[in-house]
């Protein structure tokens, strides 16, 4: 039974089919939207349906982009003999809020998921091969979820990189600052472990 006029319910509907985004969340979205200023809501989906076409990825690593090349390969100054490898356009935002990192990025846009009939060939992998095989990187930085599926995209990647004479490393992961160790799963304290360092 529908509840509200039938352009209501299919705004709603198009909300709900957001990641992350209830039935509940979907309808607050939608009535926020039908009580914006008509021109507020132009520029709205003026803003949607302009990233959607002009947004495209990256000829070299597959970042989201304007141009042939995204902002980062074309910036002066970045270490083009690494390579950090991530299953997402967000996880490259995250690397870059550290100021930790000064290398390239590659997206895989995916990961490696039989339950959800991923396959190899369908992320960003032979994009990855062809990238390492012109000879002038150095190291590649497995930066994948600590999840099943991104140890296993991380595992896959490293053996097809066994036979190019680079260093392949993986981020390390340990105990977040503030945390207990007794609270903390065997996991993470094993990386925590095997990724120790001296002080």
């Amino acid at each position: 039974m529908q509840f509200f006029p039938a352009p209501v319910e299919n705004l709603i509907d198009h909300f709900a089919r957001l990641p992350g985004i209830g039935r509940k969340t979907a309808q607050r979205l939608a009535f926020h939207i039908l009580s914006l200023p008509e021109e507020e809501a132009k520029s709205f989906a003026e803003a949607l349906t302009k990233a959607k076409k002009e947004i495209k990825f990256c000829r070299n690593c597959q970042n989201l982009a304007v141009e042939e090349l995204c902002s980062i390969c074309t910036a002066k100054g970045r270490d083009t003999s690494t390579i950090c490898v991530v299953s997402g356009p967000k996880d490259v935002a995250a690397i870059e809020r550290t100021y930790e990192y000064r290398g390239l990025y590659h997206v895989l846009h995916g990961v490696i998921s039989p339950m959800n009939h991923v396959s190899p060939d369908d992320i960003r992998i032979k994009e990855l091969l062809a990238r390492v095989n012109t000879g002038t990187i150095k190291e590649v930085i497995m930066a994948t979820n600590p999840d099943t599926e991104g140890e296993a995209t991380a595992l896959y990647i490293s053996r097809l990189l066994n036979p190019f004479d680079i260093k392949v490393t993986r981020l390390a992961y340990g105990i977040p600052m503030g945390s207990h160790l007794e609270f903390t799963d065997e996991i993470t304290l094993g990386r925590a472990l095997e990724g120790r360092r001296e002080i």
